[in-house]
């Protein structure tokens, strides 16, 4: 079930992903999972729409532009996060391939000044959980 209480903010797709990945800081998985899944909730097809718009990533100049998209692809990786930490992989697994599968052109930005896309950082996890699995097997 969803915790209750949060503060949602403004409700902007990137007040959510900003208090997503400091609830990930925090190690608050409860939070973590109510700001991914209010993102998911206002944003995931205006996301989705962005995403089918596109061919390849934004150049870092346009980049703000798919604003919705960066900010749902990035917490589906805040979430993937956030569930590894609680030892959850399915969960984390299926996060990140929601993140690969359906918003591969998000970009996050990195406060030291550039884009980085969390598809990319998302399927090394996949492959790292994946390995681990077939090595514990």
């Amino acid at each position: 079930a969803p915790a209750v209480g949060q503060d949602f903010g403004d409700h902007a797709s990137q007040t959510l992903t900003t208090k997503a990945w400091q609830s990930l800081e925090r190690g608050d998985l409860a939070d973590t999972l109510a700001f991914t899944a209010k993102c998911h909730e206002l944003y995931a097809e205006e996301a989705a729409k962005q995403q089918q718009s596109l061919t390849d990533y934004l150049p870092a100049d346009k980049g703000h532009d798919s604003w919705a998209l960066n900010d749902v692809g990035t917490c589906c990786f805040i979430e993937g996060q956030a569930l590894e930490k609680a030892g959850r992989k399915a969960d984390a697994i299926a996060a990140y391939h929601r993140l690969v599968d359906e918003y591969g052109f998000a970009q996050c930005w990195d406060t030291r000044g550039w884009f980085w896309q969390p598809a990319k950082a998302a399927q090394d996890r996949i492959d790292v959980l994946d390995f681990d699995a077939a090595v514990a097997e």
